[in-house]
């Protein structure tokens, strides 16, 4: 299903998390569709937010510095809006072990806060969610579809789930409409590369671009998919198009899954130079690391007919050459 620029032509779009790495994205495509973005963004250092993610499109976007814990602005915000992509959140899985309530609050009780506002001040608003596939845990069969057991492995997965939940509930509930997409690893321009807190790919980025080694944990041989950046933007743009399947959930993924090791060299190949060492897993990380892990998202190809054109070597090329000209806004 291919999504005409026109649905969103004058739409009013707003976009909560729109300065970190996808809301940026996401942003700079909907202006290009003619659309009035606005963007919430409590640039909270640790969470990703980075002005010079909307650099091409700052005169053309609203920009909103708040919290989405701010009830009394969302309750603002959020009126007059025709689409609402929800992308702020805590994404480090550490993070949310050693702060537990924090996470909650932004993945739980925000969450909440956010479809009460729009039952209350604009129940026609659709809503499309950012969830992820740390839900489903270590996997029991592979490649993992919507039907898998849910098992989260850390207090992010059971925060993220319970904010997922949320909004389908309010869509059989309240008629809100909203949809969910459960993202695999998402790289590209504009990801944070200061560190792991959101992918290890943004630090892996980040040493090779410094000449420093990319570490592995373990031996190298679990496996992973990743979606281009390009291509999640799509699925949400598709998903936001589409009423008939308010209320789903999605898997993204890709249909080329490779090892962490190989990962590492196709980047180290694209960056020209680099090397790898291998360290054994650290405590904390190894409670916590699901082992192999790559999705089915035969389900949103189906029905809406989405499917990742981008592979991995063309999106790290591109990757690496947008980091090597913006470096400085990023580290």
């Amino acid at each position: 299903m291919e999504i005409h620029p026109s649905i969103f032509h004058k739409k009013n779009v707003i976009i909560s998390g729109g300065l970190g790495f996808i809301g940026s994205n996401l942003a700079i495509k909907l202006v290009g569709f003619g659309a009035n973005v606005t963007i919430i963004d409590s640039l909270i250092p640790e969470y990703g937010g980075n002005l010079w993610n909307i650099e091409p499109v700052k005169d053309k976007v609203k920009i909103n510095i708040s919290d989405v814990r701010d009830g009394y602005s969302i309750q603002h915000l959020i009126q007059g809006q025709d689409y609402f992509f929800n992308l702020a959140g805590q994404t480090s899985h550490l993070d949310s072990m050693q702060n537990p309530f924090e996470d909650l609050d932004i993945n739980t009780k925000a969450q909440l806060s956010i479809l009460e506002a729009c039952r209350k001040y604009n129940p026609g608003i659709k809503i499309v969610f950012a969830s992820t596939r740390q839900l489903y845990g270590k996997p029991q069969y592979l490649p993992v579809d919507e039907k898998h057991p849910l098992f989260p492995v850390d207090v992010n997965g059971i925060n993220k789930l319970s904010g997922e939940w949320y909004h389908i509930v309010y869509n059989h509930v309240y008629d809100i409409k909203t949809s969910v997409l459960r993202l695999t690893n998402t790289y590209g321009p504009r990801m944070r590369i200061k560190d792991a807190r959101q992918t290890f790919l943004g630090i892996w980025i980040r040493n090779l671009i410094e000449d420093k080694p990319i570490t592995i944990f373990g031996d190298g041989s679990q496996i992973r998919d990743y979606n281009y950046i390009d291509d999640v933007v799509d699925a949400f743009l598709t998903v936001a198009g589409s009423d008939q399947w308010n209320g789903s959930i999605f898997n993204l993924g890709h249909d080329e899954p490779i090892s962490l090791r190989t990962t590492a060299e196709i980047m180290i190949e694209e960056n020209h130079s680099g090397n790898y060492i291998f360290k054994p897993f650290p405590d904390d990380l190894k409670k916590i690391d699901i082992g192999d892990f790559y999705s089915d998202f035969g389900k949103i190809k189906e029905q809406l007919g989405w499917y990742p054109k981008v592979a991995i070597r063309k999106g790290m090329k591109e990757t690496f050459d947008y980091f090597r000209n913006n470096y400085q806004y990023y580290v």
